[in-house]
């Protein structure tokens, strides 16, 4: 099994925050960092401090030399997918080619009524996000791309310069929805992420995704498949649920590090999932 980190940037800081990575970049096990795309914390106080994600993911970039790095997951809703794009290969620029592309179609409606953007019902939002995933892939792709469809339209529309990685970054799709994220997850990603739960639901969840990659043509082994991990202090628990996870065919597990963030908890948990590594 490979494994990442998680730093979700709510109650937190940006100077804890930039530690645990510059440390990270050293660990070997870690081969990727992530984000989030919230503007309130989530699962938390709503109240609290929570610093932008893809702002802090351009700062991180420059911080680091080594690992991968992405949002998990951008909801699509919070920005137009050309402002999106442009935002992807610049990024994917700017890192050196590490850049992963974390998208899903959005599900907070707190924050989303509060900034007075339209979340939609889950069809619109499963739309919504269909068509966003071909404008991105056009877009970085492309040299020009033209679409009609019912929530966005372009019309000859250029993205340069194009990003290091081709035919673009690797798209990571998050979310369980077994007749429509999954489907998409299929058809358009490199990467799909279950946002964590027993391995039971992974397992089902991931021959649902089969099941679709079978009914478009596509090798289900051409879909990097990853899980939420959580660490609350004990390595040797957070090693557990990577162990549990890789019976039923996880390949990546990204460990939730939750505030306060320290970098003292990479080693100790560098050391214990090493021997699953």
């Amino acid at each position: 099994m490979r494994f990442a980190f998680k730093t979700a940037p709510q109650h937190t800081t940006w100077a804890d925050m930039l530690d645990v990575w510059r440390a990270a970049d050293d660990i070997e096990v870690f081969e990727s960092g992530w984000t989030f795309d919230h503007f309130y914390p989530i699962f938390s106080d709503t109240d609290g401090p929570c610093l932008e994600g893809w702002v802090t993911l351009a700062a991180l970039a420059q911080a680091t030399e080594r690992v991968r790095l992405g949002v998990l997951v951008t909801g699509i809703h919070y920005r137009h997918p050309a402002v999106l794009a442009k935002m992807a290969t610049t990024l994917d620029i700017v890192s050196g080619g590490r850049l992963e592309l974390g998208i899903g179609a959005g599900w907070n409606e707190q924050e989303s009524g509060a900034y007075g953007i339209d979340l939609g019902t889950p069809a619109q939002r499963s739309d919504r996000f269909e068509e966003a995933c071909q404008i991105l892939i056009g877009l970085m792709s492309q040299e020009h791309t033209t679409f009609q469809g019912e929530y966005f339209q372009l019309t000859e529309a250029r993205c340069e310069p194009k990003g290091v990685q081709r035919p673009h970054p690797p798209i990571c799709i998050g979310g369980s929805g077994e007749k429509r994220t999954l489907r998409s997850a299929a058809r358009y990603a490199q990467h799909w992420n279950f946002v964590g739960g027993p391995p039971e639901d992974f397992a089902r969840k991931r021959e649902v995704l089969h099941g679709h990659c079978r009914d478009i043509g596509r090798d289900p082994g051409e879909i990097l498949l990853s899980t939420h991990l959580f660490y609350d202090g004990d390595p040797s628990a957070t090693a557990a649920q990577a162990a549990s996870m890789s019976e039923v065919g996880a390949e990546l597990g990204i460990v939730h590090i939750r505030p306060p963030h320290s970098p003292a908890v990479l080693e100790p948990l560098a050391a214990a999932l090493s021997e699953l590594a």
